[in-house]
């Protein structure tokens, strides 16, 4: 199993696998537009278009399981990443990234990068994790880490 073989659902609703990303170096964020770390979206939205022409590509995932702080629709998501941060990279619909109904793209994602001490959990909004070119995860990032500190990690990949 690996990275490419996850199927997720746009913002738009349309059916995508990750294989379409094979070969690049991709940063998997859960997002939330009313969250304290909200304005991060700037900043990632800075490093997708530093690094895009390099093969380096930010992938959003909402989630509204951390205080409720992504209860809109995901169109109005959307139109709120779109209008206050500029937001073009990738984003798709909402998941859960923990429990039972937590995406199989998550499950994958937090065993092989489990958090502090071991837990697989995810914390808060904007928990962060990086995949080299070959969809291996590389590290998870906490979600009070700026995506700014990430620049040598992801220059290292690319």
């Amino acid at each position: 199993m690996s990275i490419y073989d996850f199927t997720v659902k746009t913002i738009q609703g349309v059916e995508k696998t990750l294989a379409e990303y094979e070969g690049k170096v991709l940063l998997i964020v859960n997002t939330a537009s009313k969250c304290g770390f909200t304005p991060q979206y700037k900043e990632l939205q800075a490093l997708y278009e530093q690094y895009r022409d390099k093969g380096f590509v930010v992938l959003g995932f909402p989630c509204n399981q951390f205080g409720h702080q992504e209860p809109g629709s995901e169109e109005e998501i959307a139109q709120f990443c779109e209008l206050n941060y500029g937001v073009t990279f990738p984003m798709f619909a909402k998941v859960d990234v923990n429990g039972e109904q937590a995406h199989p793209l998550f499950v994958y994602l937090t065993e092989k990068a489990p958090g502090v001490f071991g837990t697989k959990a995810i914390k808060w909004n904007f928990t962060k994790f990086l995949i080299d070119r070959n969809g291996r995860v590389v590290e998870r990032f906490a979600p009070q880490t700026k995506p700014s500190e990430l620049k040598v990690e992801i220059e290292k990949l690319l």
